[in-house]
């Protein structure tokens, strides 16, 4: 029997105008530029993209309506758009889904922007980059959007832990969830980016709250740290941690290539890679 495909919980945008808008032409490019992530780095059609990916292993994908706000200046840096995945899902509705990038200062309006997105344009819920807002993910301005997601079923995923951009990292401490947690305890939230420096809080998290679940994103594997992986591979683990690259910041075939490589169970792998996103996100 052939294993279920993967699922990306956070996979960026790929066609040729977004990685060009995003990432050549953005004011942060010398940051990505400096990590050697623009090498090779082109866009796709949609078809293009989803067969690379079949033939990795992976069949599904999350891509947030990224909005990276620049703290200094006030303007996004990097932004994807609703209409954007909106087209994707289109071309391939059981494949790609959507996050909403939530701006706070779009207030009432967001929200209601979120909640259509959510209802008619296959988006599974929020995104939040709350580094260049400078507002911690238990600030106010987020309750709104907290409360609509849980009022839809949907779920919350934030980039917590550190940035490469020059941004405020005090307010990407997973902790910080906490509060959310404990206040919206059937609101699924999903820490992402391992939290990383602060791991064992993220892990923390995820152990203490069953509603919260410990993302990957944004590390390729053969950097997790090692709590993260006994975490995983552990029963208490298995089924609170989900796999996501946060392309192209972490290329796929490198991410599926290093993740085989790690000795983790082959439930670990099967839940961690595929059956948690299923579930949680009702995929």
């Amino acid at each position: 029997m052939t294993a279920p495909l993967a699922v990306d919980f956070m996979c960026g945008h790929f066609t040729e105008d977004n990685i060009r808008r995003n990432f050549f032409d953005s004011s942060e490019s010398g940051i990505f530029e400096s990590i050697g992530r623009l090498k090779n780095l082109r866009g796709y059609t949609v078809k293009e993209f989803m067969a690379n990916l079949e033939a990795l292993g992976i069949g599904q994908i999350i891509i947030p309506t990224l909005l990276t706000w620049d703290y200094w200046n006030q303007h996004a840096i990097e932004e994807t758009f609703v209409w954007e995945v909106a087209e994707a899902h289109e071309e391939f509705p059981d494949r790609i889904f959507g996050w909403y990038g939530v701006n706070p200062r779009k207030r009432m309006d967001g929200v209601r922007e979120m909640e259509d997105a959510i209802l008619h344009k296959g988006f599974k819920g929020l995104h939040i980059h709350p580094h260049g807002f400078g507002l911690p993910p238990n600030h106010a301005w987020y309750f709104p959007y907290y409360a609509k997601c849980e009022e839809l079923g949907a779920t919350v995923t934030v980039s917590m832990g550190h940035t490469l951009d020059f941004m405020p990292g005090e307010v990407g401490r997973p902790m910080l969830l906490d509060e959310v947690a404990l206040y919206f305890p059937n609101l699924k939230i999903v820490c992402g980016h391992t939290g990383w420096p602060w791991v064992e809080e993220a892990i923390a998290l995820a152990s203490k709250h069953p509603n919260v679940y410990l993302g990957t994103s944004g590390y390729a594997p053969k950097y997790w740290r090692p709590e993260m992986l006994q975490f995983m591979d552990s029963r208490r683990g298995r089924s609170k941690t989900i796999w996501g690259t946060d392309y192209p910041l972490v290329r796929h075939e490198e991410s599926m290539k290093q993740v085989k490589e790690l000795g983790l169970k082959p439930e670990t792998l099967q839940a961690v890679l595929t059956d948690n996103a299923k579930r949680v996100f009702g995929i």
